[in-house]
């Protein structure tokens, strides 16, 4: 190796190391402010589960956030990863319509969710006559994420090698139990990982829900009600200007809930991994 060859291999060493380091000290700052303005104003209060003009408790929002997050991921995973088992198993490689239904897919992912949101005001909100409520926001949600899952949930399929198939069918199995039984098992670590970053964008969108579910600051009693979920609830404390405390404590407890998400779904997708 000439000494010419070491110095760039030396600089672009460099350059990865500084790059790391600069965004893993990016991401500690923002957590350490978050948790060094947040937690001060953490108190049991905000965990009442009813919100009022004095005690703008957060608890609705939480519940309302889980339960949108739930239906949203029930509507689209199965469809997500059963439209990425078609593309990838059974369509012919090369085929003009599956080329274009990846276009489509990788276009809607990269489409603002205010796009979405007012699409769910059209159609959802005004044309189904669901009004502003948990449902409206939930199946906007859900269309959001659709895209990213499907990509995701596609590439792993992908990854799994030719030979797990090969192998499968030169037992005897058929295609769909080589699928389901062989093929599905050991992409689902990287099916969980779609569904791990569906899941926080879910939990951080603001504009789309907006204009779908609304900003009623109550536990819904029913799919039809409006709520507000945690990142519609920091937004809204945080533009009044009176209780900005409480909208950094917010900040903290969607912090913690996106953590604890993802540390759960990793644990169920290794263990599942682990059964494959």
């Amino acid at each position: 190796m000439s000494k010419k060859q070491k110095r760039t291999e030396k600089f672009l060493a460099a350059m990865t190391y500084g790059a790391f380091i600069f965004t893993f000290s990016v991401l500690v700052f923002i957590i350490a402010f978050i948790l060094f303005k947040g937690v001060p104003h953490l108190k049991p209060s905000l965990f009442s589960l009813k919100y009022t003009s004095e005690n703008v408790s957060l608890m609705p929002a939480l519940i309302s956030t889980l339960i949108m997050t739930a239906i949203s991921i029930a509507i689209s995973v199965p469809l997500g990863v059963f439209s990425a088992i078609y593309l990838v198993e059974y369509a012919k490689r090369g085929n003009k319509v599956v080329n274009l239904i990846r276009l489509t897919t990788e276009t809607l992912s990269g489409i603002p969710s205010i796009i979405y949101g007012l699409f769910g005001l059209l159609f959802f909100v005004t044309y189904l006559g669901w009004g502003f409520s948990v449902l409206a926001g939930s199946f906007t949600l859900s269309i959001m994420i659709l895209p990213l899952i499907i990509r995701s949930s596609e590439e792993a399929l992908k990854a799994v090698p030719d030979s797990y198939r090969e192998g499968s069918f030169g037992l005897g199995a058929g295609k769909l139990r080589t699928v389901f039984r062989v093929v599905l098992p050991a992409a689902i670590p990287g099916i969980f990982a779609g569904i791990i970053l569906a899941v926080g964008r879910i939990v951080g969108e603001t504009a789309a829900l907006i204009y779908t579910a609304g900003t009623v600051a109550q536990v819904p009693k029913d799919l039809l009600q409006s709520a507000r979920t945690l990142s519609v609830h920091m937004f809204a404390l945080s533009s009044e200007g009176l209780h900005t405390g409480e909208a950094y404590a917010t900040a903290v407890v969607l912090l913690i809930l996106v953590v604890v998400i993802n540390t759960v779904s990793a644990m169920v997708a290794k263990r599942i991994g682990g059964k494959a």
